[in-house]
């Protein structure tokens, strides 16, 4: 009898042992598959965390996210109105004159949203585009011609496909009343953009960015 009881003993202990691991590990994995997911998303999504945490407003917490989407608005508008004026200024095809309009016009209302935004909410915007957008206005200034459709074209559709990421993502996570409804329009404005280039029949698909 004696000699059966610690290794009835050490089993009780193994088991319990195993059981805490069990359940560690049942914790451990949902929390490691969820941050890699979401960790995923917000890197399609394209945003930066600017360290300064969630602000409270009158219209609601402010997260670092809802300050990155106003900053990428306007910069987005910095580059994109050169684009369209080009557009409808120097395409010789109807389409993409067309698109100039769009562009022109969406970006005008929306800059115009982004600062009144800013102010209110006392947010800190660029004033020229990112280096990755001023090639783009680089790479249309040097085309000509038919190339200079197929540039202009092709870059805007990869600014708003990234844009569109980024805006599906700021509706369902903000808890502002101004970012939701600036992201609201900006929605309405990015899809009609996105609509009008690729009826002119020059993007290129296979270029352009796709999920993992």
């Amino acid at each position: 009898m004696s000699s059966t009881a610690p290794s009835g003993r050490a089993a009780g202990t193994a088991l319990v042992v195993l059981g805490l691991v069990a359940t560690l590990a049942a914790l451990l994995v949902p929390i490691y598959f969820f941050d890699g997911n979401r960790s995923a998303a917000l890197s399609r999504s394209g945003w930066h965390d600017d360290g300064k945490g969630t602000w409270k407003t009158e219209y609601g917490p402010l997260t670092s996210l809802d300050r990155d989407f106003m900053r990428n608005v306007r910069a987005a508008g910095l580059w994109e109105l050169p684009a369209g004026r080009t557009a409808r200024e120097q395409s010789t095809k109807r389409s993409v004159r067309i698109v100039g309009d769009h562009v022109v016009d969406g970006d005008t209302e929306l800059d115009k949203r982004v600062i009144q935004a800013s102010r209110a909410l006392r947010v800190t915007l660029p004033n020229r585009p990112t280096a990755a957008q001023q090639k783009y206005l680089d790479d249309i200034d040097k085309a000509r011609g038919e190339k200079l459709d197929e540039v202009l074209v092709n870059h805007l559709r990869k600014q708003d496909g990234g844009t569109l990421n980024l805006l599906s993502l700021v509706r369902d996570q903000t808890r502002n009343s101004m970012v939701r409804s600036l992201a609201t329009r900006a929605n309405t404005i990015v899809l009609d953009h996105i609509a009008v280039v690729e009826e002119t029949g020059l993007v290129d698909y296979d270029a352009l960015p796709h999920a993992q």
